[in-house]
């Protein structure tokens, strides 16, 4: 008779925009009991310093929009069933919030299929710590009373319709992971005559010592941003509460091209170099 696996717990784990101390209490708890921990690109590395037992595993499972050296998510499913059936306390930990535009879905299902216990932890998601840390409300009395989160990282995500109720809106406009398709973003925006008094914000690297805010109008995004390149990750916020920056703005920017979070580039990180008790999965 064959024996059946006893699967240990996946927890599905947000670690918060960047900055460290805006990760959960909940989060921590379950850093500090986890067997092993698959980790996004997008966590801090003091998160993983600070806050995980010195005996734990930690598998590095980056992902980078349209880069193949991106691990798979097919990869990321294996790990978990691997890891859960060796009876362990399995964190995967996310960037920013595990229900906010992160392949959750595909690991609830593989979860689901093998019968292994899990739990999500929520927390602070990109939206909501980019937007305090510049000082843009998302919703204010008189500018916006609604938020929408949407993401254009490819050209068939958002229809023709769908952009010409997008510009009528007054709510305010959030993209994940657009910074490379912004000048689409805003092209599409203005040709459906979006109101004048909308204003665009590009955040970099949100909440973490290197945050930029790049703000414009949208009818002169061409002439102001059109040709820059935003560090990942960058939020994109649109909207008449983008003019409550300039008043309310409370970390000054910083001039910087560095990098909070290491690009992935096949080669292992410094902490993955130094730390000998943790292992680096190839990117798939």
């Amino acid at each position: 008779m064959s024996k059946q696996p006893t699967y240990g717990k996946v927890i599905l784990a947000s670690a918060g925009p960047g900055d460290p101390e805006l990760v959960t209490v909940k989060t921590v708890r379950w850093l500090q009991q986890a067997d092993v921990v698959l980790t996004d690109r997008l966590v801090s590395p003091d998160i993983l310093t600070n806050y995980v037992n010195n005996k734990t595993e930690i598998i590095y499972v980056g992902k980078q929009c349209r880069r193949g050296i991106s691990t798979s998510q097919q990869t990321i499913n294996e790990l978990l069933v691997e890891q859960a059936s060796k009876n362990k306390i399995v964190v995967r930990l996310k960037g920013g919030d595990t229900s906010i535009f992160s392949n959750v879905l595909d690991e609830l299902e593989t979860l689901v299929q093998h019968n292994i216990p899990y739990e999500i932890v929520p927390g602070v998601t990109a939206a909501l710590g980019a937007a305090a840390y510049a000082g843009i409300p998302l919703t204010a009395r008189g500018l916006s009373v609604g938020v929408r989160f949407l993401t254009y990282y490819k050209s068939d995500i958002v229809s023709g319709d769908t952009w010409k109720e997008l510009a009528d809106t007054d709510d305010t406009l959030v993209f994940y992971m657009s910074g490379e398709t912004l000048s689409t973003v805003v092209e599409q925006l203005t040709l459906h005559g979006i109101d004048a008094a909308k204003k665009l914000a590009v955040i970099e690297q949100a909440t973490t010592p290197l945050q930029q805010i790049h703000t414009c109008d949208l009818y002169q995004y061409a002439d102001q941003l059109k040709d820059k390149t935003f560090r990942s990750p960058s939020l994109v916020i649109i909207g008449k509460v983008v003019s409550l920056h300039e008043q309310f703005a409370w970390l000054p920017n910083i001039n910087s091209t560095e990098h909070y979070f290491t690009p992935l580039t096949g080669r292992l990180t410094q902490l993955e170099d130094t730390t000998t008790k943790k292992r680096h999965v190839s990117r798939a």
